[in-house]
């Protein structure tokens, strides 16, 4: 959200109130408060009538410190919060506050925080003595912003400086540029498909080039403008009277990764069986029995092993969803059904979503129990997008959380093993919540409450370690909950790629888990495209065959394509020991499986930009072919390897690094090269 008029003037509308110096700085117990005031106090007289923010910086945890700037702070705090993870060593943890004449510092490890006191605003923050970023003229300030009914909404904003040559990683699962630099973002989940501004999975967090990271502690809409109001400057804010947080020091972006997964939640480790194949009946496909089974019988001729089959929405009646009863027309026995797939060693997944249409029997057991969000007069909030008539399940409620959950809970005991919690995003921003919590904060919240539920009923019916989802919505701490897909991309190679890039961007938020619809999801993919995708698709940490209008099968594009499949296959359960131990790290120190060429190279200026390639793990680097075959039946790729020696993974061949590559390969190959050390 943009303030300023250019450098100087104000928006319209706008009535500013920013920090103009720091006046006095006193410790409490283990936190240090520095009283900002909106100008410089140069007598008695100038303490009146005078804007006045109070900055409390503390620590959580070493290398972390916790900034919180407010004004009014009598003011009712009703939004939901992320829960951090804080140990009993963090617990005890005490910072070093020092107070002088000239300067107020608060020390925890390596990471600084320094006002000046009676000088301009100007806080300093300083990782092993050197600065990072820092506060500057008109950067803190609580704002006042008319609309055009003249109605005033209260903000609170802060600015971080940017260095020359400092970029901006991270955000959730952003589709644009992997660079953020001259972006403006806003932290609010949208089922806007992967080819917008929107995205499904907004994190309040960001790291830098420059050996730090911040996060963002407010569920709800958080604004930034990265270099884009001010190019040297990344600015965010709230709505409300306080805003807060995190400045987190590396400075290596795998350990700020680490710090910031040990603040919001390390990513919990997924069974080994969720790494192979899945395979779905599509979105809006015709399917029964015969279909479901002819499927996994073909996949078995044509020796493609499968790990999970997944029933997509039509596996209930149509304006029914959700009722969680399979349609009898086209499922007779599905408890017999389900046994005969496992019989062959699959699990089963199902898609769900926490949306109750109207026509659907469990309406009005909702409606009775109050399990809905509702209107302001007391109804439930009802809407016909999507679903006919349909309700939102309301999270914060536990006795709705024990009802919704105890309906997947039959369905487990029938024999489903997980399950696909599709939407959470469209969720009202002027609904009334059970716990009265303010329902823009609860927007976002909403999808970590959601998928938090079933996740959690999973851990339960099959213990911890055989528990996974395949999710789309997320906000800050969903990491903890894998594993989430990429969203509704079109059949192309400009959306295969713009998959990747928020996949890589998700990586750079704390997910250590992702993956994507082989193919895309909207339109059919011609041959060229979804043997490219399916060579992306089995080099991701989790594999999925799904689409919208079609089926996926791999034989229904053409032959080769079920060559190209079982290849790829084979070649990933050739790498799984590896895979298997890249995913341990993510569960143990929250570094992910996809990883960003920045994260495994910072010290390389030439992996800053990178993002049609990626590292899977730590050592292996894939390049997926995002172009047609010529005539020749090849394809040309580009890709640049870091320094050191590298082994190509199919062909044996050892190649140098520290320079660009052009090769040309058909559909059974593509560049996957392993560091030799």
């Amino acid at each position: 959200m943009k303030f300023t008029n250019g450098y100087w003037m104000i928006r319209d509308g706008v009535e500013p109130h920013f920090a103009a110096c720091a006046w006095e700085a006193q410790k409490q117990g283990n936190e240090l408060i520095v009283y900002a005031p909106e100008r410089n106090i140069n007598h008695r007289g100038d303490t009146l009538n005078a804007q006045l923010l109070t900055i409390r910086y503390s620590s959580p945890a070493q290398n972390i410190i916790k900034v919180r700037v407010s004004h009014f702070e009598g003011a009712a705090d009703n939004r939901p919060r992320f829960p951090l993870e804080l140990t009993a060593q963090d617990l005890s943890f005490k910072p070093e506050i020092n107070i002088t004449e000239k300067e107020a510092v608060l020390q925890s490890g390596k990471l600084s925080v320094t006002a000046g006191i009676k000088q301009n605003w100007n806080p300093v923050f300083k990782g092993d003595g050197k600065v990072l970023t820092k506060n500057l003229f008109r950067s803190t300030g609580y704002m006042l912003k008319q609309d055009s009914n003249k109605t005033k909404t209260v903000y609170i904003k802060d600015e971080l400086s940017l260095s020359v040559g400092e970029l901006v990683y991270g955000l959730g699962e952003r589709f644009g540029p992997l660079v953020k630099n001259g972006q403006t973002i806003d932290i609010w989940n949208a089922d806007g498909g992967t080819a917008s501004e929107q995205a499904y999975k907004n994190i309040p967090f960001y790291m830098t080039n420059k050996g730090y990271g911040v996060f963002i502690n407010d569920p709800g809409k958080v604004s930034l403008e990265i270099g884009s109001e001010k190019t040297a400057r990344v600015q965010f804010c709230v709505s409300g009277e306080y805003l807060e947080y995190f400045i987190i020091y590396g400075p290596q972006p795998k350990t700020i990764l680490e710090r910031y997964t040990s603040l919001t939640g390390k990513p919990a480790m997924p069974p080994e069986w969720s790494f192979g194949l899945w395979l779905s009946t599509s979105f809006t496909t015709s399917y029964d029995e015969k279909t479901v089974m002819s499927f996994i019988d073909e996949m078995e001729k044509r020796k493609i092993p499968l790990s999970v089959f997944h029933f997509d929405c039509f596996w209930m009646k149509g304006f029914n969803w959700c009722d969680f009863t399979w349609d009898k027309e086209t499922f007779p026995d599905p408890k017999g059904m389900l046994s005969r797939i496992k019989a062959k060693g699959i699990k089963i997944c199902v898609w769900i979503n926490p949306y109750i249409a109207q026509r659907s029997v469990l309406f009005e057991e909702g409606k009775k129990g109050g399990y809905f969000l509702r209107q302001k007069d007391g109804c439930v909030y009802q809407t016909d997008q999507w679903q006919a008539g349909m309700a939102i399940v309301d999270f914060s409620n536990p006795e709705a959380l024990k009802w919704y959950t105890g309906k997947l809970e039959t369905l487990m005991d029938m024999g489903v093993d997980c399950f696909k919690t599709d939407f959470g995003e469209r969720i009202p921003e002027d609904a009334v919540y059970f716990d009265g919590g303010d329902p823009e904060r609860h927007h976002n919240y909403y999808s970590y409450a959601y998928n938090k539920a079933v996740f959690e009923l999973l851990e339960k019916k099959r213990g911890k370690g055989d528990a996974v989802l395949f999710a789309r919505s997320a906000t800050a701490g969903g990491q903890r909950f894998p594993l989430h897909w990429g969203g509704d991309c079109e059949s192309t190679f400009e959306a295969m790629a713009e998959t990747l890039r928020g996949g890589l961007s998700l990586s750079l938020s704390g997910f250590g888990f992702w993956s994507h619809d082989i193919g895309g999801f909207e339109g059919i993919p011609n041959a060229d495209l979804f043997k490219r995708w399916l060579a992306f698709g089995l080099l991701s940490s989790h594999s999925r065959l799904h689409g919208s209008h079609s089926y996926r099968v791999p034989w229904s594009v053409d032959e080769e394509s079920a060559e190209v499949c079982r290849f790829f296959t084979e070649l990933k359960a050739k790498l799984m020991p590896y895979i298997l131990k890249s995913s341990r790290e993510a569960h143990e120190k929250g570094i992910p499986v996809l990883r960003a060429m920045f994260l495994e190279f910072p010290d390389d200026p030439a992996c800053a930009y990178l993002d049609r390639q990626y590292m899977l793990g730590g050592d292996l680097l894939v390049a997926p072919v995002f172009c047609e075959n010529s005539k020749n039946g090849t394809a040309e790729v580009t890709y640049y390897l870091p320094e050191g020696e590298w082994k190509q993974y199919i062909t044996g061949e050892v190649i140098k690094g520290g320079r660009w590559v052009t090769e040309a390969h058909g559909f059974l190959s593509m560049p996957i090269l392993m560091r030799q050390l």
